[in-house]
């Protein structure tokens, strides 16, 4: 039985060098699956006002929670 080298939580979020190989390979994995299949692209400025909008609708939401 092979004995799992242990990582610093200094130095990684993962408790050993296994956990942090297969999260990278998941993660990269991940990305280039959205690199393959871009879907539909937003341009940058209509993102960013979706965002903006999406913050402001959030912030509403916590205000009229704290004075209710």
């Amino acid at each position: 039985m092979s004995e799992k080298k242990k990582l610093s939580p200094i130095v990684s979020e993962f408790e050993t060098e296994e956990e942090a190989e297969a999260y990278d390979l998941w993660f990269r994995k991940k990305v280039q699956r959205a690199l393959d299949n871009p879907g539909r692209l937003i341009p940058h400025d209509e993102a960013m006002a979706h965002a903006r909008e999406t913050i402001k609708n959030a912030a509403k939401r916590v205000t009229r929670k704290k004075s209710a």
